[in-house]
C-alpha cells in the first residue's frame, strides 16, 4: 500500500453517509417546488386561463416559505464534487494496487528465471567436474573419442559389408558357372543325341564306329557308347578290341547287361568258351531278353552243341525233350 493511503479514513462509511444526505436533499428539492405549485394553483382564480403579473405578485406575497434554498443547492453541488473526487481517488488507488501486483509478479518471475539459470549453470559445472574426475579432460576430448569410436565402427561395418559383397559375388560366380556348364551340357547332349541318331541310321560299321568315337570324345565315360562300339567292332572281326571296350565299360558300370553280352560274344569269337558262358550267364541274370538274342547270335555258333550253353540258352527245348 502507498504512503498516501495508509492514514486515509474509512471511505465506505463516509460514502454511505453522503449518499444518504444526498437522497434527503433530492427529496426536499422535489417536494418543495410541488408545494409551491400547489399553492399557486390554489390561489389562481378559477375559470381564468391567463395569469397576469399582479396574480403572480399576489401569489408570491402569499408564500409562507421560499421556493428554493441556496444552501441546499450549494450543498448538493459540493457533495457531487466530493463524490467525483472520491471516485477518482478510488480508481487511482485501484490502478496503483494493480500496478504493484504486476510489478511484484514480474519481480518474482525474474527471480525465478535467475535462480533457474543459476541452478542450470551449477548443474553443468558439476557434470563437467565429474567428467574431468573420471578421466575426460574436456568436452573436446569427449568429441574426439566419440569421433574415433564412430570411425572405428564405420570401418568395421565397411569391412563386414565388403566380406558379404565378396561372398555374394562368389555365389553369383558359382551360379553363373553352373549355368554355363548346364548350357554346355545341354549343347553336348543335343550333339550326342544327333550322333546316336546318325549311328542308328548308318549301315557301315566303320561309320558307326566313327560316330561312337565322336560320342566318346564328348563323353569319355559313356558306357552305352562303349558297349555299342564293341558290337560294331565284333562285326568287323576285332574280338580283342571288343573285349577291351567291354572291360572298360564294365569298370564304369558293372551291372550293364549289354556290356556283359558283348563281352560274352567276344570271348566266344576267340574260343574262350567257359568265360563266354559265364559272362552270358551274368547278362541273362540282368535281363532275360539276352537269352533269346544268344539263341540266334552267330557269335555263339560254335557253342550251340556245348552242354552248358544249351542248358543256359535253350531251357524250353530241354524241358520238352525231358517230357
Amino acid at each position: 500500500m502507498s504512503p498516501t493511503s495508509r492514514h486515509r479514513p474509512d471511505r465506505p462509511g463516509r460514502f454511505t453517509a453522503t449518499l444518504q444526505a444526498f437522497a434527503v436533499l433530492l427529496l426536499l428539492a422535489t417536494v418543495l417546488p410541488g408545494q409551491a405549485q400547489a399553492q399557486s394553483a390554489d390561489t389562481a382564480p378559477p375559470g381564468r386561463e391567463d395569469v397576469t403579473a399582479d396574480d403572480v405578485a399576489a401569489a408570491l406575497s402569499d408564500l409562507e416559505e421560499p421556493m428554493y434554498t441556496p444552501f441546499i443547492e450549494l450543498y448538493l453541488l459540493e457533495e457531487s464534487k466530493a463524490l467525483r473526487k472520491e471516485m477518482q481517488n478510488t480508481r487511482a488507488e485501484l490502478i496503483e494496487k494493480v500496478v504493484d501486483k504486476e510489478l511484484s509478479v514480474a519481480d518474482k518471475t525474474m527471480s525465478y528465471a535467475t535462480d533457474t539459470v543459476t541452478y542450470f549453470f551449477y548443474l553443468i559445472a558439476g557434470a563437467t567436474s565429474i567428467l574431468v574426475v573420471i578421466g575426460w579432460n574436456s568436452i573436446r576430448d569427449m568429441r574426439n573419442q566419440l569421433t574415433s569410436l564412430a570411425e572405428k565402427r564405420v570401418n568395421e561395418l565397411v569391412v563386414e559389408y565388403e566380406k558379404r559383397l565378396e561372398a555374394i559375388e562368389e555365389q553369383l560366380k558359382q551360379k553363373s558357372d553352373i549355368i554355363h556348364q548346364n548350357q554346355a551340357e545341354i549343347e553336348r547332349t543335343n550333339e550326342v543325341h544327333s550322333l546316336w541318331l546318325k549311328a542308328s541310321q548308318e549301315t557301315s560299321q566303320q561309320n558307326k564306329i566313327a560316330a561312337y568315337d565322336q560320342i566318346l570324345d564328348l563323353r569319355p565315360d559313356d558306357v552305352e557308347a562303349l558297349s555299342y562300339k564293341a558290337d560294331a567292332v565284333l562285326e568287323i572281326q576285332e574280338p580283342l578290341w571288343a573285349i577291351s571296350l567291354c572291360q572298360r565299360a564294365l569298370k564304369l558300370a558293372p551291372d550293364n547287361g549289354h556290356a556283359h553280352y558283348q563281352l560274352a560274344c567276344a570271348y566266344a569269337e576267340i574260343g574262350r568258351w567257359e568265360d563266354s558262358i559265364a559272362t552270358l550267364q551274368k547278362a541273362i541274370d540282368i535281363s532275360e531278353a539276352y537269352r533269346d538274342d544268344a539263341s540266334v547270335d552267330l557269335s555263339f555258333e560254335h557253342l550251340r552243341e556245348h552242354e552248358s550253353f544249351r542248358t543256359l540258352v535253350f531251357t524250353d527245348q530241354d524241358d520238352s525233350t525231358d517230357a
